[in-house]
């Protein structure tokens, strides 16, 4: 499980380092970097993609609705490694996608990391922050948590 917030650094080729407590559990996996919600970008193993895709596939093809979040999680998809050093090559486009800068908040997310420019980040969270009792208050009402 993908858990805490690590303040990296984007080089100038595109690499960020992955924390090594990241690194650490995804030793001899493959991944998968994709466009995210709220302009983030999603780090998946490749074995729990497959799966995510694969709940995407079984819906119905007729649905626009499932077309464009299967289009959305899989279009722009980019397989990389972790190098040498502990970094991942992200992608021109991905990087654009999320607005990266040099400044990226690398957090875990249970089953997935995500990648964000870091003041993006941070004023996200902010606004999560203000809310999260109502959103809570909400999930617990349908007895989601």
């Amino acid at each position: 499980m993908f858990l805490g917030e690590f303040q990296h650094t984007l080089d100038a080729k595109g690499r960020v380092s992955l924390p090594r407590k990241f690194r650490n559990e995804l030793e001899g996996h493959r991944l998968v970097v994709v466009k995210g919600f709220e302009g983030c970008l999603h780090v998946y193993a490749v074995e729990r993609y497959e799966e995510f895709v694969g709940r995407l596939m079984g819906r119905d093809d007729f649905d626009p609705k499932f077309r464009k979040v299967r289009r959305f999680f899989t279009s722009g998809a980019v397989d990389v490694e972790i190098d040498g050093a502990g970094r991942v090559m992200l992608s021109s486009a991905l990087r654009d996608f999320a607005g990266l800068s040099r400044e990226v908040s690398v957090n875990g997310n249970g089953d997935r990391i995500e990648i964000w420019d870091a003041e993006r980040f941070s004023a996200y969270n902010g606004d999560t922050t203000e809310h999260i009792e109502d959103a809570a208050k909400e999930l617990a009402e349908l007895g989601l948590l």
